[in-house]
């Protein structure tokens, strides 16, 4: 029994072990930043950064009073409204494209996945030439079928939708390289009893394929809403503070960055933040409830 004892005690401290700096970097890199946005939320930043002044509920109140911060909510929202359902739906296809057997796998997945791997800034000056007035691609193509020059990041109506399109085309890769490997994981006795039945490609995707990797879609689907809900570098490369678009595009975290390093305005940035926070765990939350009418573990 002795011995017994030893051995699951000696199993738990490897356990610990192997985890430690995982739940380290964890306390250090998230959870004390969360304590100390939350603290920090409750001060105006004073000079130079230094002497914060505590002001109570002041920041909140003026965050529930503050234009542009539902400007930039509403935006957030339709952001990750409309950007993960459209980049799960077109992951899940290539997904399932490049789980048959056709030529060039290899070189397609490594082409879809590329655009993840690459330089957010580079990425983004490479779309901000696209969609250029002046000697823009798609102006180039608009002119040349005779329709009017597209302002695409200087127009409320536009400028949205351009980071959209960004983002979709930058996370597709990431989510089509879990699902396909969520694919690969389903056992091949299911397609074959599909197969023998006479059930079609399309039945086949949307009663085996679609049920069993849905613990994997639920996971895309949750770590795409939390990546879309903190969307800052598009928005931040791609739209200017003085453009026209600017109040149509901004994001809860763009803003959270003007007000703490522009304004230098800390406190009310954490502020900002932890509304976002909050957002995120409701959503979060709400995922993981409904989760149980359609994901299905095997």
């Amino acid at each position: 029994m002795k011995k017994k004892y030893n051995a699951k005690f000696k199993e738990w401290c490897w356990a610990w072990i192997f985890i430690a700096p995982t739940i380290f970097g964890l306390i250090v890199l998230n959870i004390i930043p969360i304590f100390e946005t939350a603290y920090l939320s409750f001060f105006k930043s004073g000079d130079f950064g230094k002497g914060n002044i505590f002001v109570e509920f002041d920041n909140y109140i003026k965050l529930f009073n503050d234009k542009q911060v539902w400007y930039a909510l509403k935006n957030t929202l339709t952001y990750t409204a409309i950007e993960v359902p459209l980049t799960i739906i077109i992951a899940l296809c290539l997904a399932a494209l490049l789980n048959s057997k056709i030529k060039g796998r290899s070189f397609f997945r490594v082409v879809y996945f590329l655009p993840m791997i690459a330089i957010p800034a580079a990425v983004t000056m490479v779309w901000k030439w696209l969609y250029n007035t002046q000697f823009g691609l798609f102006n180039y193509i608009l002119t040349n079928l005779g329709f009017d020059r597209v302002d695409w990041l200087n127009d409320p109506k536009t400028g949205l939708m351009c980071i959209i399109t960004i983002g979709v085309w930058s996370d597709i890769g990431y989510s089509m390289i879990l699902l396909l490997a969520g694919m690969q994981g389903i056992p091949k006795d299911f397609y074959e009893a599909a197969s023998i039945d006479g059930a079609s490609k399309f039945r086949t995707f949307r009663k085996i394929t679609i049920p069993l990797v849905s613990p994997t879609l639920y996971f895309v689907l949750v770590t795409s809403v939390i990546r879309a809900m903190q969307v800052f570098d598009i928005p931040y490369m791609m739209i200017n503070f003085g453009s026209p678009a600017y109040d149509s595009s901004v994001s809860l975290v763009y803003l959270f960055y003007n007000n703490s390093f522009v304004y230098n305005n800390k406190g009310y940035g954490s502020a900002i933040i932890m509304l976002l926070l909050v957002i995120i765990l409701i959503i979060t939350f709400l995922q993981n409830k409904l989760q149980k009418r359609w994901v299905n573990y095997m």
